[in-house]
């Protein structure tokens, strides 16, 4: 990964007069867009401000022209300059106490200074917020226009509050979002200096000498949206994990449509509460599917093998998988089988092609086939797996029952066994890899009655933490060779040992494991949205402005991101989800036409039709917008500018990725490419479709047009 954007990059060798010019330029862009492009920070030290914004698609400006404008504590200016550029449109953010906050009302008051550290957010208030070091401020007082967004829990100090004002507004925070690294406590010099390490930063609540931003207030960045911040930039390409037991009872259609415009793009449901047939299940599951279909979202089939369901369980005790102390190995919610028995095999197998076969699945995601525990040979109780058949295949190969590692009476016991705990690691790891070829193998068999399924596999990460191997089998340098045999998707699941550890580790998983392969882009990565066992502060499970980190720093570094679960993420991160996940390298105003660049593609807002690269531009992105619509680009570079003309048929919302699109004097023409079928919803039914040259009758999923997966060219003519 560059150490830099390339719009630093390319900023930093421009003339002052030049910078300011193209600055100047993009602040009409608002004019077009509706949305706020640019931030800046008055003074030298910008701090975690930011990681903060650009963690939503906003861009670094100078502070003259920027739309979003941070003044730090001690700020000094024009009180009347100042407020009437809020009234034409800027959104003022005011650090503590200075000059300038005080001219907007916001002063230390007479009261006794308040200690802060649990903090309540009015938009949230069963949130537990925790700041890891507690700060003495002085109680302000607020201007009588002020909304307060957060205060301290037990004496209601005001801790974040704003008003609008004419077209822009004010936002006030009673201190810096972030901690200082070197001010945290039981930070030391080489904590905060050195370079992140799986090993050596495990146990810290973050990386070292990183203004991270969410310290403090989570919910700055929705403070902001409240007081008029739209963003510019949004992506539509997340997947997320469902679990029915959290929906029983929902509108589909309504949580369909929210999906959606949260930039979700696939939904992977937990499948094992299907494998069984039952009518009013399997109703539901139709249903579903239907409404996601109808939404542009694909539905992935999400296996959990070697669970099956409780049923199977249930029914099958002599299949259970056993722990080291031969105990059926029932660990958490998963009651794990034996895979390795070939009945067990063929039973599941079977169970399989039938589920996939009953419902209108798009993928299938086979997850997390590898064994128990995280806590490793340390607890025997939940080491997996030592059912009869695997116990008997090592004895062939070592010459020892493994049962034996787990007997503190024997010379065999693993602690003082060195050369015998390898063996049965080396084995471990080798039969998961094996476990993990044969289910890819009858997954593509399934494939060939549904050539349009996609196939994911998630995989524990142990390239990071590498304690992995040992703990659970996982080896992903034994699995990733399988990327030149099978068309499929490589989703890195993150440890729940390194959760703890702030958003620039994506990019340093990133490149582990863009080292161990060519196929990067079937390199994805699933972020765990949980509350975590580790002290960690603000907050137990990442939420606002860290979401939004973690979602745009792996959006950056993977072409795809996974998000467990969509039951998880909070309310008030939905509408900023989408901007979190945009990928935007460049933006900026050159001869009367908006530059943007995109590693991934990205929907810019946009108000009224446009020429894309000279050409009218039939595809729009209406669905994940709340206010208003967008362009949807490939990725690349594009030059996007008004056009009095409209395009005789639009494209209004499309999952698959964009490759290139031409208004017809009748219709659309659009290039793709997808790994599952690519759903497209028009502004009209089309009269005729064509594929790749011939006539077709895809599938129809209330206005959306079901297409094939793979690379091809569409001609739609209304």
């Amino acid at each position: 990964m560059r150490s830099r954007s390339k719009e630093e990059g390319d900023r930093s060798q421009e003339p002052e007069v030049r910078r300011r010019s193209l600055w100047l330029l993009l602040l009409a862009a608002p004019l077009m867009t509706g949305a706020s492009f640019s931030y800046a920070v008055i003074g030298g030290e910008a701090g975690s401000w930011p990681a903060i914004l650009k963690s939503i698609g906003l861009l670094n400006g100078p502070v003259g022209d920027a739309t979003v404008v941070v003044a730090p504590q001690g700020t000094n200016g024009s009180a009347s300059a100042w407020a009437a550029r809020v009234e034409q449109g800027t959104l003022l953010v005011l650090e503590g106490e200075s000059p300038l906050a005080a001219s907007f009302g916001f002063h230390a008051g007479s009261k006794p200074h308040a200690t802060v550290r649990s903090v309540e957010d009015l938009r949230a208030p069963q949130l537990r917020i925790i700041w890891e070091k507690e700060l003495v401020l002085p109680v302000f007082d607020m201007p009588p226009e002020a909304k307060i967004f957060a205060r301290e829990r037990w004496e209601h100090a005001p801790l974040m509050a704003g008003f609008r004002r004419g077209a822009g507004g004010v936002l006030w925070i009673a201190a810096p979002p972030n901690t200082p690294p070197s001010e945290r406590p039981g930070a030391s010099p080489t904590e905060i200096h050195a370079p992140m390490e799986p090993h050596a930063s495990m146990e810290t609540h973050g990386e070292p000498n990183v203004a991270r931003g969410y310290e403090r207030f989570p919910y700055i960045l929705q403070a902001l949206a409240d007081l008029g911040l739209e963003t510019p930039f949004r992506s539509n390409r997340l997947w997320a994990f469902f679990d029915s037991s959290y929906r029983a009872r929902v509108d589909l259609d309504y949580f369909a449509a929210r999906w959606r415009a949260s930039g979700i793009s696939a939904l992977h449901v937990a499948a094992w509460h299907y494998w069984e047939r039952d009518p009013q299940a399997d109703e539901y599951l139709r249903q579903l599917i239907e409404a996601c279909h109808a939404h542009a979202i694909a539905v992935y089939a999400w296996l959990e093998l070697p669970h099956v369901s409780e049923k199977f369980w249930a029914e099958h005790p002599e299949w259970r998988e056993k722990t080291a102390l031969l105990q059926d190995a029932q660990l958490d919610w998963r009651k794990l089988m034996n895979l390795s028995n070939r009945a067990a095999f063929a039973e599941v197998s079977k169970g399989t092609r039938d589920l996939i076969a009953r419902f209108d699945w798009d993928g299938v995601n086979l997850a997390e086939l590898y064994f128990e525990s995280l806590e490793g040979f340390e607890n025997p109780a939940r080491l997996t797996p030592m059912n009869g058949d695997v116990r008997a295949e090592f004895q062939r190969t070592a010459g020892f029952d493994p049962v034996e590692l787990f007997d503190a009476k024997t010379a065999r016991y693993w602690s003082r066994n060195t050369a015998g705990l390898a063996l049965f690691i080396n084995f471990r790891a080798e039969l998961a890899r094996r476990q993990q070829v044969e289910w890819i193998g009858e997954l593509e068999a399934m494939r060939k009655s549904k050539p349009h399924l996609d196939l994911a596999l998630t995989h524990v990460d142990d390239r990071f933490d590498t304690t992995m191997r040992e703990k659970i089998g996982a080896d992903a340098s034994r699995v990733l060779p399988l990327l030149a045999l099978h068309d499929l998707t490589f989703l890195i699941e993150d440890p729940a040992t390194i959760w703890n550890l702030g958003p620039q580790r994506y990019p340093q998983i990133a490149a582990r494991y863009q080292a161990l392969t060519p196929a990067h882009d079937k390199l994805a990565v699933d972020i765990n949205i949980v509350e975590r066992y580790q002290d960690v502060y603000p907050t137990k499970q990442q939420t606002g402005t860290e979401l939004f980190q973690l979602v745009h720093l792996a959006s950056a570094a993977f072409e795809r991101v996974a998000l467990y679960s969509e039951n998880s993420i909070a309310n008030p991160d939905l509408a900023l989800l989408a901007s979190a996940a945009s990928t935007v390298d460049r933006a900026e105003q050159a001869g009367g036409k908006l530059v943007i660049e995109s590693r991934r593609g990205v929907s810019v807002k946009w108000a009224g039709s446009a020429l894309v690269d000279g050409r009218l531009w039939p595809v729009v992105n209406g669905s994940n917008l709340s206010n208003g619509s967008a362009i949807l680009l490939p990725r690349g570079m594009h030059a996007i500018e008004p056009s009095a003309k409209a395009p005789a048929l639009r494209l209004i919302d499309f999952n698959g990725e964009l490759q290139s699109a031409a208004a017809l004097e009748d219709g659309i023409e659009f290039a793709y490419r997808s790994s599952s079928r690519a759903m497209a919803q028009l502004e009209r039914a089309p009269r005729k479709v064509e594929i790749d040259g011939v006539e077709a009758h895809p599938q129809m999923a209330g206005g959306v047009l079901l297409l094939p997966r793979g690379q091809h060219l569409v001609t739609i003519i209304k």
